[in-house]
Order: structure tokens, then sequence, then C-alpha cells
């Protein structure tokens, strides 16, 4: 054993002499200097800043719940905190991974190291230069963009920081001078990227139109224009920084035309938009076919997504278990994310009224002549689904949603395999008596929580370029042209065309653009650059209780399924149990709060108001 021990250390000291042995390089990494002399390497640094996308909005938590869309099912997820108004320095509440502070800010970071790298490239392909350079620009201005809309104006940071600095600490910059270092980075990349062929997933100049659009949409609206937004909240009125906020002084006409000007320039672009040329509403079937086509980015559909973020069977993402996530329990689903029904509510008839609970032919048979995109979107009770699973096949022969309970002939109640007092699982199951449809494969074969889907997320989405466009013309007084352009919408929907001008127009427009974007991360940012959250997202989730009462004489089907000629149906909306969310508004959920520790790192950092 000594002598093993003396040769193995005479070994080390022999080769500790040698250059190669004292160099070597780790097997798992590589040195900054290597990455950025070679064109794929680079290529390799700048793909990874597309991490900070996340899984787009599929995770098992969604914004839409902090919306009046849905509701999340399971507790101690801090989503509450939010709805409830509840947020604070020390504990924001749930933050998606797509908009957290830290995260962005690294991400950010790492846009900054490529575009430093690539001023100077050691490599020679300027055609791929230039790809990189306007990827890491319009991923830095697109999380620039993310921490805008939820915190206002953030610390500008546009070079990594070295060991040498002195200051590590930023100030943060106006909402005003935000904006307009997101809209330059949009433009830069446009240009870079102009004529650039990439792969769906990745920046190209249309992303970067795109997100331009948004940005300056938001700039121009209530939230950020400060008299507007002084006058309707006194939280905002109290704040004394303003300016981190939004616009204290300018031209907000001019605003509004760069807006419109900057949605038109993404409408102009060719090869996008799914049927929106049609001269009349389309058949109530096709329509259906269309908005799940979008919705799923197939059979032409495909051409609504600007960018996505793509899922693939062959890595498991939870990008792609939106069937689990959100799915009905009698599925062994987690019903996760469930429409509430403000939401239902919110979908018109087919003929463009509203839906009225008082209108005792709507209150008999709510799920009967909705705007085709309720049935593309919605799970209720009735409505046809895939088959169950083997194990559960016996009990629902038809397919069908069981949300209700159901009375028997001789009195006794059986409860719908989808609820939650189920035969199937008790422990999931919707509190609202509703599903999510949308965004969930209608595959046969992809059926229960051991398939994923390949169903990609529409971080920017062509119609929503439309809806900018048309907001931005109504508050410019062309009611004409927005009507135009929202009717192409609402063709491809099976909706009639919108007559109305002014207000009415606009708050036309405003539930036309729920129903489309719905579950697409637009509401919680709409409804507070409107500044109309206090009487949507403040509003307390409710839902349906159904109960179907079986028919004297009647003949009865058993297993039971959905049969008005057997049944006598009753709807009854309800609020839900304050113990399981009790939703309230407060004017400091216009921003989110700056984290407690964000703030002891950098004393330099002002909080939001509020707070």
């Amino acid at each position: 054993m000594r002598n093993i021990i003396i040769a193995l250390i005479a070994f080390l000291f022999i080769n500790s002499c040698s250059d190669d042995f004292v160099n070597t390089q780790p097997l798992g990494e590589l040195a900054e200097t290597a990455v950025w002399t070679d064109g794929s390497l680079a290529e390799a640094f700048v793909s990874e800043i597309y991490a900070g996308l996340g899984n787009g909005g599929f995770d098992e938590q969604m914004n839409a719940s902090l919306t009046d869309e849905t509701m999340f099912t399971h507790p101690g997820r801090n989503i509450t905190t939010i709805t409830e108004s509840r947020s604070n320095p020390a504990d924001p509440g749930w933050i998606n991974g797509t908009l957290s502070w830290g995260n962005m800010y690294l991400r950010i970071r790492a846009a900054n190291l490529a575009l430093g790298q690539l001023e100077a490239p050691k490599f020679t392909n300027p055609t791929l230069v230039d790809r990189l350079k306007g990827e890491a620009k319009f991923m830095r201005a697109y999380y620039y963009q993310q921490l805008l809309r939820y915190f206002g104006g953030v610390p500008i940071v546009d070079k990594p920081y070295a060991l040498d600095d002195t200051d590590f600490l930023s100030e943060r910059s106006s909402y005003e001078a935000c904006v307009n270092f997101i809209v330059k980075d949009c433009d830069e990349a446009a240009a870079l990227l102009d004529g650039k062929t990439l792969v769906a997933g990745r920046a190209t100049k249309a992303a970067a139109l795109a997100l331009k659009s948004r940005v300056l949409l938001y700039a121009a609206s209530d939230l950020h224009d400060i008299p507007t937004a002084k006058a309707k909240s006194s939280v905002i009125s109290a704040y004394a920084k303003p300016e981190l906020v939004g616009y204290v002084s300018g031209d907000r006409k001019a605003r509004w035309e760069k807006a419109r000007d900057a949605a038109k320039a993404v409408l102009d672009l060719p090869g996008f938009g799914f049927q929106l040329g049609l001269s009349a509403p389309a058949a109530q079937a096709d329509a259906v076919a269309n908005y799940m086509n979008a919705s799923l980015a197939r059979n032409g559909g495909e051409k609504e997504i600007i960018l996505g973020r793509y899922f693939i069977n062959a890595k498991t993402e939870n990008g792609g278990r939106q069937g689990l996530f959100n799915g009905p329990n009698g599925y062994h689903n987690w019903a996760g994310n469930t429409p509430i029904q403000l939401m239902i509510d919110d979908y018109e008839m087919m003929d463009g009224s509203k839906f009225d609970w008082m209108n005792p032919t709507h209150a008999a048979a709510p799920y009967t002549n909705r705007d085709p995109r309720f049935y593309a979107s919605i799970l209720y009770d009735g409505a046809g689904w895939k088959p169950r699973t083997s194990d559960v096949a016996s009990k629902d022969p038809v397919n069908q949603i069981q949300t209700g309970q159901y009375i028997q002939p001789n009195g006794s109640t059986v409860f719908g395999l989808d609820t939650r007092k189920s035969s199937v699982e008790d422990w999931n199951g919707s509190y609202t008596g509703y599903y999510v449809r949308k965004f969930v494969d209608p595959n046969p074969a992809i059926v229960d929580q051991n398939t994923w889907q390949q169903i990609p997320w529409p971080t920017l989405r062509y119609t929503e370029a439309i809806f900018n466009y048309a907001e931005a013309l109504i508050e410019l007084s062309d009611d004409a042209t927005a009507r135009t352009w929202l009717n192409k919408i609402r063709f491809r929907a099976g909706m009639p065309a919108l007559t109305e001008s002014g207000d009415a127009l606009k708050q036309r427009m405003r539930n036309e653009k729920r129903v489309e974007m719905y579950m697409e991360e637009q509401r919680y940012h709409d409804t507070r650059r409107w500044m109309i959250a206090p009487t949507t997202l403040g509003r307390k989730a409710n839902g349906i209780n159904i109960t179907g009462t079986a028919k004297a004489g009647a003949t009865i089907p058993s297993p039971y399924r959905y049969d008005p000629n057997a049944f006598n149906y009753s709807y009854k909306v309800f609020e839900i149990d304050p113990g399981k969310e009790n939703r309230a508004w407060l004017d400091k959920q216009y921003y989110l709060p700056i984290h407690r520790d964000e703030i002891n790192r950098n004393n330099k950092l002002v909080q939001n108001p509020g707070y």
C-alpha cells in the first residue's frame, strides 16, 4: 500500500509539471473566449436566452386565474394573494417565471453579454452575426416589456456588469424612458432580422414589430397617462414618483397615433392571419372549427402565431400537459384553472345580443345558441368530449361532460362524473361547474395524464395586432376602419357585424377581445391598463349549480347521460365560498410590488404606489 501511495504522488508531481495537465479544460464547460470564436457556439448561447420564456403561459397555474376568466382549484399556490389584493413587498403572491424580476434580469444580462461580444465578432459570418444580434435585441426588449407591464419603469441595464465596475446599483428609469428603450430595440431587431429565415419559435422581424405594437398600445392607455390615472385612482394620485409608472406630460393623441401605426405595420406583413377575408359570418360548425384551428395552430391556424413557444413529445415539458392540468377529474385530470360564470356570461348569443339570466329562454338553456367560440373554449354540462379512460368508459359510454347532480325517478341522486363528488375522483374537480377546452388537443388518443400534447403557446399572435389597431382607431375616432377589422375577427367566429360607434363600440371591442383572446394572458393587462379592474377583477368568482330532475313517465337512460327529453334541468349561479377565494380589488394591484429583497439589495429602488 505504501508503495502505491508513493507512486501515485510521484505521478501527480511529474504530471503537474505538464502545461497540458494544468490547462485541461472542464469537459462539461466552455471558456467564454471559445464561445465567441465559433458561430455555432455563439448561436447556442443566444438560443439559451429564449429559456426565459419558460413554458409560455402553459404552466399548471395560469395567468387567467388572476382574472375574471378562471379560478385556480387547488389551495396553497399564492394566487389568492393577488386576487384578494393581499400582495405586499414581502409576499407579492404567485409570480410566473416569465415575469419574475430576477429571472428577467438574468436573461437581460445574457442578452447584454451576447450583444457586447457580437459588436466585434471573432468568427466570420456577417449574416449570422446580424441575426444573433437581432434575436438578442428582441429578447432583451421582450423581457423588459414583461417587467414594464407588471412593475412599471425599471432600471435600464444595457451592458453586462464586470468585476471591475464600481457601482452595481441602478435607479428605476421612467416609464417613458423604458418604452423608448424597448421600441428602439424592437426597431433595430426588425432591421437586423429583415429577410432572415428562422425556425419556428425564434424571433423574426414580425415578432419585433408585434412587440413594438403591444408596447406602444400600453403606453397610450389610461393607466399610463398620469393625468387620467390620477383622476381614476387616489393611490396613483398620491404617488410621489408618477413618472415611474406613466407619462406625466406630452401629447396623448400622438401616442395613440404611434400605437395605430405600429399595429398597422404588423397587419401589412404578408403570410399571417387565418380566415380573415370572409364577407359574412361563417356557419356555426365552421366557426367552431376556425377558432379551434387558430387555438391549436393547425389546418392553417398556425398562421396566427407570430412568435410561439413550441413543444414536442420527444421533450416532455410541462407546456405539453394542458389536458392534465385543466381537464376534468372524471378523466383523471387535475381541473386546475376552471372557467368562472362571469366569463361564461360574456359570450354573446349567436345573433350578437347579450346573454341574460333574466331572459327565461336563456336561463332555461344557457348553453344553446351561443357564440361559437364558447363551444371551442369551454367544457360544460352535456358537452361532448373525448372517450373516457378504460376504467370509466362503462359509466359514460356517450362521452359527455357531467358537472351536475341528477335526480332519478326513485329520488336518489347521481352526481356527475366530473363533479367534486365524482365516483371517479372526488379530490380533484371544478368548483365552478366548467372546464377549459381551449388549448387542449381533442385527439381521443391524448386523454390522460400520461400523454403530452404538442400545442404551441401564442406568445405574439396576429389577431392581437388587429385588436391593437382597432383600439387605437377607436381612440382616434376612426370607428369605421375599426369596425372593418373587428368584423374580420367576428365573421371568422361566425358572429354578426358590429355596428356601434363611440363608447358603445369601445365596449363591444373590449368584450370581443375578452372572448377571442381568452386565456392568452391579455385580460390581466387589459383590465389594468383600461383601469376597469375594480369592476372586473374585483368581482367575486362564481360558478353554476346544475340539477337534472327525471321527468315523470320518461325513459331514463342508464347509465346517466345528458338528455333533455328525460330530465328537466335547472341552473343556479352561485358565488365561490370566500374560504376558497374571496376576490377583492385595491388600486395598489395596478402594479406588482418590487420584492423586499430587491429593495434591500438596491437602495436606489423606489417602491410602487400603494405598498
